[in-house]
Parts: structure tokens; C-alpha cells; sequence
């Protein structure tokens, strides 16, 4: 079994989308091991975009990433940074493919709807930055 981080961004959460992201993840067979809803800080949002740091887009990142609250969850399950990557479509949502997440519910490339680890490192790392060990079921 393989674990994933899986952030709701700021504009999902106000647009009221945590139950009906999470629900597709659930009912793909993914168990949550930790989940919480919280307000990034700039200090958490800079670490968590820490390879994009020296982009164009970086500030960006960051002010949309810690405009509101998020939904924080790390996922359980057989590839699940691979077939968590698949289920979130395109980064951008005008590419998105119907039927994922980005596709179904996203607006714009900065406020994408959902992140989610791009790789074994990139999920040791997130679950780190936002989950303690003993928060993880």
C-alpha cells in the first residue's frame, strides 16, 4: 500500500467541493489516515511550494494557497500517488479531461480545486509538513 498527501485548495473549500473531492476518493477504494481543514501560513505555503520558489508564478502560489482554509488528507491505497494524479486531471482545468476532478470542478490553474504528491519523495515530504505520526491512523 502507498500513501499520498491530498490538499483542498482554498477556492474548493469556499465553494463548498470537500465532500464531493473526498467522495470520489473514497469510492475508488482510497482509506483516509488523516485528514484536517486548517489555514496555511505563508512560512507553510513557502516549504510546501519550496521547488517552484524561484518561478515566475511563485507569489501567486503562495497568496492562493493561504487565502482561506484548505482540507488536508493523506490517502491510502494500491498507487495511490499515481492513480490520485490521474483522478485530478490536467493542472490546468481548461485541459482537464471530463469526469476528473480538475475537468468536473476547476476554474482557473492557480486555484486548480486539489494538489495531491507528485511522487514518493513529494508525499514523504507533504504528509510531513502538514501531519504529525501520531495524527496518522
Amino acid at each position: 500500500m502507498e500513501r499520498t498527501f491530498v490538499l483542498i485548495k482554498p477556492g474548493a473549500v469556499a465553494r463548498g467541493l470537500v465532500g464531493a473531492v473526498l467522495a470520489r476518493f473514497e469510492t475508488r477504494g482510497f482509506r483516509i489516515r488523516a485528514m484536517k481543514y486548517l489555514q496555511v501560513t505563508r512560512e507553510l505555503a513557502e516549504q510546501h511550494y519550496e521547488e517552484h520558489r524561484e518561478k515566475d508564478f511563485f507569489g501567486e502560489l503562495v497568496s492562493s494557497i493561504t487565502s482561506g482554509p484548505v482540507a488536508a488528507f493523506v490517502l491510502e491505497g494500491p498507487e495511490a500517488i499515481a492513480v490520485v494524479r490521474k483522478m485530478m486531471g490536467s493542472t490546468n482545468p481548461m485541459a482537464a479531461e471530463p469526469g476528473t476532478i480538475r475537468g468536473d470542478f476547476g476554474l482557473e490553474i492557480v486555484a486548480n480545486v486539489v494538489h495531491g504528491s507528485d511522487s514518493p519523495a513529494s508525499a514523504e515530504r507533504e504528509i510531513k509538513l502538514y501531519f504529525s505520526e501520531s495524527e496518522i491512523i
